[in-house]
């Protein structure tokens, strides 16, 4: 029987489900359970026996998979949720850069936080990559790690300042205090870098990979983008020993064979979120062209200042994005595509493994196996005539299913969603703060300016040639009169 209270449960099992286990060989278990005792999954099976005191969760007709895996959101930006939802990625960078983004104070980030963990929790997201790049101050880090602190899921905190160059703030005493304080690397919070290199050839970036290699942890970096990042700074980052296997290029959408070639022979992986880059002009969503040159690919959403913040319109996005691709280059060789490359199941596992092995925790997350932590998600919802029949489960993920299918959440052998609910959330909170930091942006701002922003004119700046207002470098080779 099941236990009354879901959340003290000592062990909990889902029940005859068409399970997605994402292991090695993408075993597909139809009528089959998970058990998941403590924080650990126990058993991948069809009726397991279960220890007394375990919660039964009925997954008929839904399908058990892996927690998604984010790796790289701008969950600060959740604050000002779809308030760019008609910008290009120049106005992005006029807001980010050079108006509302500075006016950002530490309470602001730790709302964004908050929601934005919540927000991916709800989802089915059950890893998030918090790529924070707006932390003015040591005060606004430890805000934002409050937040996800609070927020029972998984995440990798990647500190980052658009404000200050990073060979600037990772040379602070603050900074360092900051990461032995904070950066305990827990199960539950990991740690990068996170910084943009401009291609300026005094590489003034070297810097802040020399704390990176001293801390040992990863840079994550917005790599390949149109108008902001280049070749130029991948050169510069090989040529000097900074690509290294964990090193994760974000979008890398905009690169020459040289650099793919460059991540590929030092084994990085690519961060695809492909609505972003189909939206907002970073380049072609870079799937297509990372499968060329054999590079390992996650996925992300990027910013609910855009897009939604789950991981099934990124899936779904990136494989559209692909195959117009491959049909594309089929058809301008008067060439007919029979067979599809990339198949569902594929864009699943970017989604799940892919992003647990680019963040370096696939031996404890990303599929559903004995032994590796209980970070579970069920796709059910009886209320649906969307969810039946269920003939290709990883299509079914992919193609049909969205985060209102999401039923049960389990993040480290916790409950944190269930019957589709947030379970022990405080949204009243969340609200309040979100609230709060709105109400201080459209002060600061103005009536005219606040709703000017959401269709903002071009200032007459150097942002075209150079988003990165700390630097005076600036690249014109994306950029012709």
């Amino acid at each position: 029987m099941p236990t009354p209270d879901l959340t003290a449960a000592p062990a909990y099992v889902f029940r005859g489900g068409t399970v997605l286990t994402m292991d090695e060989r993408r075993t597909v278990l139809t009528d089959a359970d998970v058990l998941v005792v403590g924080d650990r999954i126990e058993a991948v099976g069809p009726a397991l026996a279960a220890p007394e005191g375990t919660a039964e969760i009925d997954a008929t007709g839904g399908i058990v998979m892996p927690g998604m895996v984010d790796t790289h959101r701008h969950m600060w930006q959740t604050a000002v949720r779809g308030y760019g939802a008609d910008w290009t990625l120049t106005q992005y960078f006029v807001w980010n850069y050079l108006e509302h983004g500075r006016k950002f104070r530490p309470q602001d980030i730790y709302a964004g936080n908050l929601l934005s963990g919540l927000e991916a929790l709800e989802a089915g997201v059950t890893t998030t990559v918090d790529w924070s790049h707006n932390l003015h101050t040591v005060d606004h880090a430890d805000a934002a790690v409050d937040a996800l602190e609070e927020v029972p899921g998984r995440f990798v905190f990647a500190y980052g300042n658009i404000q200050a160059g990073p060979w600037e703030w990772t040379a602070t005493p603050e900074f360092r205090d900051f990461v032995q304080r904070r950066m305990t690397r827990s199960d539950r919070l990991g740690f990068q870098l996170a910084f943009d290199v401009t291609g300026d050839p005094a590489f003034p970036e070297k810097a802040a990979f020399e704390v990176a290699r001293d801390l040992g942890v990863p840079v994550t970096t917005h790599a390949g983008v149109w108008g902001a990042t280049n070749d130029d700074g991948i050169r510069l980052m090989h040529e000097h020993g900074f690509m290294t296997p964990e090193t994760v290029y974000v979008h890398a959408a905009t690169l020459s064979d040289d650099s793919y070639q460059r991540i590929a022979a030092t084994g990085g992986s690519a961060s695809v979120a492909a609505e972003s880059e189909a939206s907002c002009g970073q380049g072609y969503p870079s799937s297509w062209s990372l499968r060329r040159h054999g590079i390992p690919i996650s996925l992300s959403m990027d910013t609910s200042v855009w897009m939604s913040a789950d991981i099934f319109s990124a899936m779904r996005g990136t494989l559209n994005a692909d195959r117009t691709r491959e049909h594309h280059e089929a058809h301008a060789d008067n060439e007919t595509v029979t067979h599809l490359a990339v198949r569902s199941a594929d864009v699943v596992e970017w989604a799940t493994r892919g992003g647990a092995r680019a963040l370096g925790l696939d031996a404890k997350i990303g599929s559903l196996e004995p032994g590796k932590k209980a970070d579970v998600v069920l796709i059910k919802n009886d209320a649906s005539p969307v969810m039946f029949p269920i003939l290709n489960p990883y299509g079914h993920v992919v193609l049909q299913a969205q985060r209102g299918d999401v039923h049960t959440v389990l993040v480290d052998g916790r409950v944190v969603k269930h019957e589709h609910r947030l379970v022990g959330a405080d949204l009243t909170k969340a609200r309040r703060a979100i609230e709060e930091t709105v109400s201080y942006l459209q002060d600061q701002l103005g009536e005219a300016d606040w709703a000017g922003g959401m269709s903002p004119d071009i200032p007459e700046s150097k942002v075209l040639d150079n988003p990165y207002t700390y630097t005076e470098y600036a690249d014109a080779s994306t950029h012709t009169r």
